[in-house]
């Protein structure tokens, strides 16, 4: 048999040794054929010869924690600009869309065909409490778990995130402890079942891993890293837990083979810029040696999800691969996948722009809620009140997580003077509807001039949420995103200082990304311009509704204990 070409002259990554070393490599049928040391016998003078002196070669990246819906967009759009940067596989929980269209959204995702290969996890938490304490837009069964897990693209159960369901005081059977049984019945050792524990630790965190769950994705601490690894969890590393102090970690006690990195949520103005290839490069960047980054990003993921035909350059192994100038910035200057070109400067696979509409027509009319009036940003208290003390939202500039604070904040005539007290209110309306629930909470540390800003992108249930100073500005944000049919957008004096129309089920735009991030873009410097100070504004002003992530969150019930999951009142006591 001869092969359908061979790149000679490349500096082959050797995965088993994570080194580089000069190598012909012949492809056949989109695999590898052969992987030769230079001066071998002379091919067939048929065959196409590519010299790849001075490249780099690595197999093509593969992320195994991520949501495509991070991005704002779908499948068939994501594909080609992931591909770009290298990434050939992806493992996505489409828990996002499935939060607002259930089964229906599952399917509609599953079924747009992509060069690149996407495998799927099951949605194991939608909604991602209950719906005793937060409305989404649908939910996932046990049942509809089983009938995914007959497809065998397939790979686990999605993140479990909810302690209180998966381990009861009372020991009661919940439906997430039959959803793993089934998985782990129907399909063995062959299905992964994922994990979200941020800030579990102890006796908390051995229940966690003894009822089934072994990996985690969440945000890691040095303590964290050696606990849940010598407790036996695969940790998949995301951009926030890759920092000096955990890349010391990892590298002094020789984690390698139990750490994956991933990009878990990647935006859509930051998707232009890079994916799994900004993670690997920021894991270098953190004190990871690149060749153990490149190990991290290839074959241990594959191991993870049982992907025993990619994650590294071996005959039989599935031809995807990456041509590097340099390791440094780790920007590709070819993508292979399945032996075909998938990227190239200049190169274009020529499917063309697709105008037609990739999902049914009811999935971009979602947005189900009433207008709001000045009455909805009024937080009234006993008549004789002279002050409240009252449970605050503390955010943070770094990360997602929130601190439960109290703050003695004045009244005057009944009413809390909340922006007094330099705080921010927010207002979550349910907007499936179901039920026109309105939460309110307060937050500190969020916008610090007069302003709004709301969203129905808003983790995980997708309710629409306002957040601002001003209830004026507050109420001509959330009429708009009313207009957009769902988005993100920014207002302050009256004027609107930027917008992201996300008219798919309210949290994704099907048109291309390029545009949709100069939208969000403007939305993202609109947020910083009024104060918001954060990594990521906009993720963190959206897991303010996210009743898993620590510590207090808002839902369209009212303020949640992320830790007990109980209900918090919003005036601790009147004064």
């Amino acid at each position: 048999m001869t092969p359908d070409y061979i790149i000679k002259n490349a500096n082959v990554f050797q995965t088993f040794r994570q080194c580089f070393e000069i190598r012909d490599v012949a492809v056949r049928n989109g695999r590898f054929y052969s992987v030769l040391a230079p001066g071998g016998p002379l091919a067939d003078p048929s065959v196409p010869v590519y010299d790849a002196s001075g490249l780099y070669m690595i197999p093509g990246l593969i992320d195994i924690h991520m949501h495509i819906e991070s991005s704002m967009t779908c499948p068939a759009r994501f594909a080609p600009v992931a591909l770009s940067h290298g990434t050939t596989t992806i493992v996505a929980d489409a828990h996002e869309i499935a939060n607002v269209f259930g089964m229906e959204g599952i399917e509609a995702f599953w079924s747009q065909k992509t060069p690149l290969d996407i495998f799927w996890a099951i949605p194991s938490s939608v909604p991602a409490t209950h719906i005793s304490l937060e409305t989404p837009g649908a939910c996932i069964t046990e049942e509809d778990a089983a009938e995914l897990l007959l497809n065998p693209d397939t790979l686990c159960l999605g993140e479990v995130m909810n302690f209180k369901q998966l381990a009861p005081e009372d020991g009661s059977d919940t439906q997430i402890r039959r959803m793993i049984r089934h998985c782990r019945k129907a399909r063995g050792r062959d299905i992964r079942i994922e994990g979200h524990c941020p800030r579990l630790s102890g006796a908390d965190l051995n229940r966690f891993i003894y009822e089934g769950v072994d990996g985690d994705h969440t945000q890691q601490t040095p303590e964290s890293i050696l606990e849940k690894t010598d407790l036996g969890m695969f940790l998949e590393l995301q951009k926030k837990s890759l920092t000096p102090e955990n890349a010391d970690t990892v590298c002094r006690y020789g984690l390698y083979e139990n750490i994956a990195l991933v990009t878990d949520d990647t935006m859509p103005d930051q998707l232009l810029q890079g994916h799994l290839n900004h993670i690997v490069r920021t894991a270098v960047y953190a004190g990871i040696p690149v060749e153990k980054a490149i190990y991290c990003a290839t074959y241990t993921p594959a191991r993870r999800m049982h992907l025993d035909d990619r994650g590294m350059i071996g005959p039989g192994k599935l031809a995807d691969f990456i041509l590097l100038k340099g390791l440094e910035e780790m920007e590709p200057a070819a993508v292979v996948k399945s032996g075909r070109l998938a990227w190239a400067a200049g190169f274009k696979d020529g499917e063309g722009e697709k105008n037609t509409p990739l999902f049914p027509s009811h999935f971009y009319h979602s947005v189900h809620c009433r207008p709001a009036v000045l009455e909805d940003f009024i937080l009234k208290a006993p008549a004789d009140a002279k002050a409240v003390t009252a449970n605050v939202m503390q955010i943070h500039s770094f990360g997602t997580a929130t601190r439960q604070v109290q703050r003695v904040i004045p009244v005057k005539e009944g009413r809390i003077c909340w922006q007094e007290a330099g705080l921010s209110l927010a207002v979550l309306y349910e907007r499936h509807g179901k039920n026109g629930n309105v939460g309110c909470g307060l937050v500190e540390g969020a916008f610090t001039k007069p302003g709004a800003a709301a969203t129905t992108w808003c983790h995980d249930s997708h309710n629409l949420l306002v957040l601002g100073t001003s209830p004026e500005d507050m109420i001509l944000a959330q009429r708009h995103i009313l207009r957009l049919e769902g988005g993100y957008t920014v207002f302050s004096q009256g004027e609107c200082l930027g917008e992201a129309q996300l008219n798919v089920g309210g949290i994704i735009n099907d048109g291309p990304i390029e545009a949709l991030s100069g939208s969000l873009g403007r939305v993202r410097a609109a947020m910083a311009g009024l104060g918001y100070k954060n990594n990521n504004e906009i993720m963190s002003m959206s897991t303010l509704a996210l009743p898993v992530s620590p510590e207090l969150k808002l839902t369209d019930r009212g303020l949640l204990d992320v830790k007990t999951q109980k209900r918090v009142e919003l005036a601790a006591a009147y004064h």
